[in-house]
């Protein structure tokens, strides 16, 4: 079983940038697929992005060249760099995991079945 500590977020005016980092308890990089998703109350979950074992990686439309996954092995550490941030990005963030393979996609990370605590990014206009 694995576990996350999720740190980062905050408010920032529309155009800004944040960063996101979700620390994991055990080395995940080769073993599982990573990914971030966020969530508006009383909305559907929203799948942002997605890292596979093989350093792979994907978007959601939405995010799509503005926001950058990627992983530091050595620290086991998901990140989630976000630039050029609209209001609708403002969401509670949440990062996830998952052992299965080939469903490293956006759309899939959602219902993965590690996740971490969530953090708020409110980005204003």
């Amino acid at each position: 079983q694995v576990q996350f500590v999720q740190s980062g977020g905050g408010s920032v005016q529309s155009g800004g940038s944040l960063r996101l980092s979700c620390a994991a308890s055990k080395y995940t990089a080769r073993s599982y697929c990573m990914g971030w998703f966020r969530q508006i109350p009383g909305k559907e979950r929203e799948g942002v992005a997605g890292i596979d074992s093989d350093g792979s990686t994907s978007y959601a439309d939405s995010v799509k060249g503005r926001f950058t996954i990627s992983q530091d092995n050595a620290k086991n550490t998901l990140y989630l760099q976000m630039n050029s941030l609209k209001p609708e990005d403002t969401a509670m963030y949440y990062c996830a995991a998952s052992p299965a393979v080939g469903y490293c996609y956006p759309q899939y990370v959602a219902d993965f079945g590690y996740r971490g605590q969530g953090t708020q990014v409110t980005v204003s206009s």
